[in-house]
């Protein structure tokens, strides 16, 4: 059951903070783009700003399932389904799309996050966490994204920023005391 209302992005810690209610409930390590933080078409790079999840893809999927053109491909991810396909951009689990809020700024003409296929997605665990690897997507475990899918819902609040979240990333908390 969704209960989260607001998802928050550090591209400089690599993490993804949810909240519910003022209260952070999830901490989880993400992969954004190589290339950096930036809104241009072709850029590569992680948009900044407010966003929203316009669209949930792939729920009912099996656990690594493989999307392409959000659609299932019918693939489930292996290390010998990798071999087989070393430079793919794998996109795994599930989709949570990315609209901009801010017109000018991740909205509209050649800076639109929706346009540009931006997602939160899964990725093999064989990709590291925790550093800017992405072509301008957020990269999550599958396990991960599982769990957060569920507690998303469409039209959720989601900030990215470039600056780091001191308090956020130090704060103790345990995941098993909240749902």
């Amino acid at each position: 059951m969704p209960d989260l209302d607001l998802l928050h992005i550090s591209l400089a810690d690599q993490c993804l903070y949810g909240f519910a209610r003022g209260q952070l409930r999830v901490r989880v390590p993400v992969s954004t783009a190589r290339n950096g933080a930036g809104e241009r078409n072709g850029s590569g790079c992680t948009p900044r700003g407010m966003h929203q999840v316009r669209a949930k893809i792939g729920a009912g999927l099996p656990l690594n399932a493989v999307l392409v053109g959000r659609r299932w491909a019918g693939e489930v991810w292996s290390p010998e389904l990798h071999a087989k396909n070393p430079d793919r951009d794998w996109i795994l689990t599930r989709i949570l799309w990315l609209s901009g809020c801010e017109p000018g700024v991740n909205r509209l003409g050649a800076v639109d996050t929706f346009r540009r296929y931006i997602y939160l997605h899964g990725t093999p665990d064989t990709e590291p966490m925790g550093i800017a690897l992405s072509h301008g997507c957020i990269r999550l475990r599958n396990t991960d994204l599982l769990s957060l899918f569920e507690r998303v819902p469409a039209h959720c609040p989601v900030r990215i920023e470039q600056a780091a979240c001191p308090q956020w990333a130090s704060l103790k908390f345990s995941m098993k005391d909240y749902p």
